[in-house]
Order: structure tokens, then C-alpha cells, then sequence
């Protein structure tokens, strides 16, 4: 989130973070925000009776800041039909891997350069996706590759694949607004989901 922020006040992004989001009454990313000067809003999970009102919440929220994009980045939670619906084609989250595979449930954060690691991969990396009702499943829009190093720790990748996705996220992001949230623009002009 921080980086994205930084990336429209340095030219990287030509955008407007106009909203910072979370539904964990800690997390630290609303701290990040504010301190950037950011508007934040806290929408508590455990005050909604179940997914489906907790996503009404949400889309409201992003209704009412006038939001053309929303951006999860640690969002944790899948998001439903119905809040994909008032937002077509304008979702998009960021996975520390080379979608389609180290993704899904529970395959986030370090389980996610654990589980590349005990693979034997030799590349990992970024991917932003277009989110549908499936965890780390919409089409690929972005990727950028890392080496996975013989000496390697999830701690050690961890950090190559943060750099990776602080580039390619607000590449993404740039290059997405421009096609007018129409993934197959984006596709044919950037030749392909890869850089």
C-alpha cells in the first residue's frame, strides 16, 4: 500500500490513492496510510454477520470515495460475487508468486516462498491479477521473475520478491488504467502477460 502511495507522488503512477481500507482494527497499513496522509477507513470484519454483508460494507465504501480501482495488497479474504459485480474488471491484487501455481488458499506470505523453496524451483517472482471469485485465480496481467539462489531462505526470497513487486504493481496498475479496465487491451499491448 505504502509503495503504491509512494508511486503516484513520484511519478510512477499517474493515479490517486483516495481511499486506504482495512477490516482488521490493527493492521498496520492504516497507520502507513495516515501517516502518508492518506484517507483510511476501518471496516471491522468481526462486526458483520457473515461475508456477504461485510463485502456490501466494502463496495459501499468504495462507492461512495468514487474508487475506479480497487488494489487488495494483503487482503486476505475472498472477496464474492456480488462485490466483484459493482466493481467488473476492477479488482486486482498482487501475489508473491508466479501465478498459476504457488497460489490458492492458505498460500500467502512466508507458506508461499516455503513452498516455492521446498520445490525446487529456480524462479519465483510477482504476478498482478485480475480478481475473480477464486483465490489467486483471475487472468494474469503482470509478472516479473526472481532467481530462486542455491543459498536461499523464505526470508532471503521473501525480500527479492517484495522488490519485484514493487516495481510490476504499479506498472500494472499504469498500464491498466490506460487500457480503461479492459484486460484484453492490456494484453495486446504489452504483448503478453510477462515483461
Amino acid at each position: 500500500m505504502a509503495n503504491l502511495v509512494a508511486a503516484t507522488r513520484d511519478g510512477r503512477l499517474e493515479a490517486e490513492v483516495v481511499l486506504v481500507v482495512s477490516t482488521t482494527r490493527d493492521a498496520p497499513a492504516l497507520e502507513r496510510a495516515r501517516a502518508l496522509g492518506t484517507p483510511i477507513l476501518l471496516i471491522p470484519a468481526d462486526e458483520y454477520p457473515d461475508a456477504g454483508a461485510l463485502d456490501r460494507a466494502l463496495a459501499d465504501a468504495f462507492a461512495r470515495a468514487r474508487v475506479d480501482l480497487v488494489c487488495l495488497a494483503g487482503y486476505m479474504r475472498l472477496l464474492g460475487t456480488e462485490f466483484l459485480n459493482r466493481f467488473p474488471n476492477r479488482v486486482l491484487n498482487i501475489h508473491p508468486a508466479l501465478l498459476p501455481r504457488f497460489g490458492g488458499q492458505g498460500l500467502y506470505g512466508h507458506h508461499v516462498h516455503e513452498a516455492v523453496l521446498a520445490s525446487g524451483e529456480k524462479v519465483s517472482g510477482a504476478t498482478v491479477h485480475l480478481v475473480d471469485a477464486e483465490y489467486d485465480h483471475g487472468p494474469i496481467l503482470l509478472q516479473e521473475e526472481v532467481p530462486v539462489l542455491p543459498d536461499d531462505t523464505p526470508e532471503t526470497l521473501a525480500a527479492r520478491v517484495l522488490a519485484a513487486e514493487h516495481r510490476v504493481y504499479p506498472a500494472a496498475i499504469q498500464r491498466y488504467a490506460r487500457r480503461g479496465f479492459h484486460p484484453e487491451r492490456f494484453r495486446e499491448d504489452t504483448g503478453g502477460a510477462s515483461r
